[in-house]
């Protein structure tokens, strides 16, 4: 009994991981899914693309329950990355589409093994798995990564939370300038009064004369 209700409670957050790594993408343009956000070029709809692969193949491959679309080899080194940006010709529906039907072909696998189940992940240093570990490893991987698309929205236009339903109350940009500015002056107090953490001067950012 235990096991079938920790396979539905992890099972479980995985389709609500799932859900909120679409909800990002609402309301955005074309532009803004797929343009690079950070400096090493992480961006909405990559994300979005990169889980629908390597959740395909967890849940396909590795317990020899293939997904039925091709996709790139996990050891093809000239294909290693592409899956983090979408083309010009790849279209926001597709990769939306993809990741439902995934998800739909994930669903099938877990409903259909226990959590004991053995698979095999021949990337991984110790490639013999259970069931279990692949649910844990994929709602960890989708948990991450729906982070970064958090703070990816945030930047964006402010948008915060984790699904339409709980989505934080909209502030003006004059509430969270204040909001940020404490939190900064806090971290100056800090940093000029060292002596107050039992430890000698800590390094902080450089200050100039107002």
């Amino acid at each position: 009994m235990i096991d079938d209700a920790a396979k539905e409670y992890l099972h479980s957050d995985l389709r609500e991981a799932r859900e909120v790594m679409l909800w990002k993408l609402d309301g955005l343009g074309e532009y803004d899914v797929r343009r690079p956000l950070t400096s090493t070029g992480t961006n909405l709809l990559g994300l979005v693309k990169h889980l629908s692969v390597w959740e395909s193949r967890y849940f396909g491959e590795v317990f020899d329950r293939p997904f039925p679309e091709p996709l790139p080899r996990w050891d093809d080194l000239g294909e290693r990355g592409t899956d983090l940006w979408v083309t010009e010709h790849e279209t926001r529906a597709e990769i939306i589409d993809r990741y439902r039907r995934v998800g739909r072909h994930a669903d099938a696998t877990i409903s259909s093994l226990s959590l004991d189940s053995p698979g095999h992940v021949p990337w991984w240093p110790r490639p013999r798995v259970k069931l279990f570990n692949i649910l844990v490893h994929m709602l960890t991987e989708t948990s991450r990564h729906a982070g970064h698309a958090d703070i990816l929205r945030e930047q964006l236009d402010g948008s915060t939370g984790t699904a339409a339903r709980s989505a934080a109350p909209g502030q003006d940009a004059a509430h969270w300038e204040a909001h940020r500015a404490r939190i900064e002056r806090a971290a100056e107090a800090a940093v000029a009064a060292p002596a107050q953490h039992g430890d000698g001067p800590a390094p902080g950012p450089a200050r100039t004369a107002p």
